[in-house]
């Protein structure tokens, strides 16, 4: 599913927990970075670095015919990128909701103590009553 992941050699991609990008001269460096194991201090990472792709476009397509160079993202680069963009962003939508969920089940738990006080005291009024 991960082929491009697979084939920089990171073999169980659900393990990635986030990743960062920068650039470096002409180079652009990616930093993947793993789920921490327990009873470790650092999170496991691996660091790859991807030439900048060069290429030659018109500047001005007025009169004056004129060129220059521009740097983009490796086409190879940008794919790997998409595979971990499903990886991570798939990840913080399962904790988004989680979190929501238990909010919502603190909530109900706090509406039906709320309820069922509110129920005792009525019971008790109608046995004060009845005395």
């Amino acid at each position: 599913m991960y082929d491009n992941l697979t084939s920089l050699g990171i073999t169980n991609p659900k393990q990635i927990d986030r990743y960062s990008l920068r650039q470096e001269a002409s180079n652009d460096i990616l930093k993947i970075y793993f789920r921490k194991e327990k009873g470790e201090f650092f999170a496991k990472s691996v660091k790859f670095k991807y030439p900048r792709q060069r290429k030659t476009i018109l500047a001005n397509p007025g009169a004056e015919k004129s060129y220059k160079e521009v740097h983009e993202i490796s086409p190879n680069l940008r794919y790997v990128i998409e595979e971990l963009d499903l990886i991570c962003h798939g990840e913080r939508i399962e904790v988004d909701l989680k979190k929501k969920i238990l909010s919502d089940l603190r909530h109900l738990e706090q509406v039906v103590t709320h309820k069922i006080s509110e129920i005792e005291a009525d019971l008790e009024k109608l046995t004060a009553k009845n005395k």
